[in-house]
């Protein structure tokens, strides 16, 4: 019954993911399992394995994997049946949007609609089917736990005493970590540049249309996507997908099949788009980016406009978060006031080695409470960017303490409640199912509670 919650997430996020490739598997189908009328068979457990071995082929598995996954089946079976039982339901639309977002997914993943289907050797409608019920289930177990775990909140006394159970030899060492906001701006190209940019595409267009060259060709040769390098320039969208331009979504979807739009100005640059294939709202494009070169007297002015945010920062007309809500061109900031985040956790403390050399550099001789000088860099796209930098924090190389890590501290002990919670909450609920579990797995430790109930079932 130990690490109940980590369990779930292998039951939750791998299985669902097998029906897709079924096609390549032959798995003898036996019941090794069933929890009320529901039934766990040896081709789930099997597939579950395949799966995890074809998305990560560098996974390490337990030499138990067939019990842990088997564990994950148990969990997640008696979650669904005490959820069926409590009136949980799964909304229809809800159920549709997640299934219509694996299939986007799996789109994206194999290039094209046309690809996928031809890979799992059924229509997308058959994919979808197959996924539906596992999806549910998924669902109902998520809604379930989440109603277990609701109310299990956390005390700054059992932070304490849970943080006093650590042994001192055990406490993990932080290395230096900063707490780094910034207000970022795109120079942008002068009009004659983006002309003479917008002319090139031009050229591409009718090159494609003429058939003397094929589109796919050219975005490899000459897009400035770094992508397009790998696939042609093609990728999937969605028309209601938030996180790609609207002017190219808008662009894309007036499209015919085979067509090739104008040029078309998007956050990132300029574009001609082809559209490959359409089913509704979703669709299969390809595209060449070009960025328009921005000069330095472009770059000069931009340092200018930062250089006069910051002198108005610093005398105290607005603070740098109102500043970076008011002035900073990168969306994903203003979300987070500007603070860069940590990949790992999504806290506002981040590594000095995660930043870019950039950054590190100009962050290396600032005090907290600084505010850097604009500078300017190339960013991962190739754009010209500049900036200016707030150093809010920087914490010294440290032994864990609840002092400067409290929320980290408090975070695994909330969790470790949390495993408690749902352990005992197992333990009071398993015997009320009908349960009963192949010899074959009567030596996997983790079961051992579905075990007991299964050899009363037996008798």
């Amino acid at each position: 019954m130990k690490k109940i919650l980590s369990v779930l997430v292998v039951a939750t996020c791998c299985l669902p993911a097998l029906s897709f490739a079924q096609t390549q598997k032959v798995v003898a189908d036996k019941i090794i399992a069933q929890v009320g009328d529901r039934i766990i068979l040896k081709s789930d457990i099997d597939n579950a394995i395949i799966d995890t071995k074809r998305q990560d082929p560098d996974a390490q598995l337990p030499p138990d994997a067939g019990c842990l996954f088997l564990q994950g089946q148990l969990i997640q079976k008696t979650l669904v049946l005490q959820a069926e039982k409590d009136s949980l339901l799964v909304d229809d639309d809800e159920l549709e949007a997640l299934l219509d977002n694996k299939i986007r997914f799996f789109i994206s993943q194999y290039g094209s609609q046309d690809m996928l289907e031809q890979i799992a050797g059924r229509s997308v409608y058959q994919i979808k089917e197959d996924l539906r019920q596992p999806f549910k289930e998924r669902t109902l177990a998520d809604k379930m736990q989440n109603k277990i775990l609701d109310n299990v909140k956390i005390t700054p006394n059992e932070v304490k005493e849970y943080f006093g159970k650590i042994p001192t030899d055990s406490l993990r060492f932080y290395e230096s970590e900063l707490e780094v906001s910034e207000i970022v701006m795109y120079p942008k190209a002068n009009k004659d540049l983006e002309d003479f940019v917008s002319a090139q595409l031009l050229d591409l267009k009718r090159q494609i249309e003429s058939g003397q060259k094929k589109f796919d060709a050219l975005a490899k040769l000459t897009s400035d996507d770094p992508s397009a390098k790998e696939n042609g320039g093609q990728f999937s969208i969605n028309k209601g997908d938030k996180n790609i331009d609207p002017a190219f979504l808008s662009a894309a979807f007036k499209l015919k099949e085979g067509q090739i739009s104008s040029v078309i100005k998007s956050k990132f640059g300029l574009h001609i788009i082809q559209m490959v294939s359409r089913a509704g709202d979703d669709a299969v494009v390809r595209h060449i980016l070009k960025i328009p070169p921005v000069t330095d007297a472009e770059v000069k002015g931009g340092i200018a406009k930062l250089d006069s945010i910051r002198s108005k920062i610093i005398s105290g007309d607005f603070s740098f978060a109102a500043a970076v809500n008011k002035f900073s061109e990168d969306e994903n900031s203003k979300f987070s006031a500007g603070f860069r985040l940590n990949n790992r956790d999504g806290s506002t403390y981040i590594a000095i080695d995660e930043l870019d050399k950039d950054a590190a550099l100009a962050l290396k001789d600032m005090n907290v409470g600084d505010i850097s000088k604009p500078q300017s860099y190339t960013d991962d796209r190739g754009r010209k960017v500049v900036r200016i930098l707030y150093l809010k924090t920087r914490t010294e190389p440290h032994r864990e303490n609840l002092k400067d890590d409290y929320n980290k501290v408090s975070q695994r002990a909330l969790e470790g409640k949390k495993q408690q919670v749902l352990e005992k909450w197992f333990k009071e609920h398993i015997p009320n199912y009908y349960i009963t579990i192949d010899n074959g797995y009567a030596g996997c430790t983790g079961i051992s509670e579905w075990l007991n109930v299964s050899n009363v079932t037996n008798r």
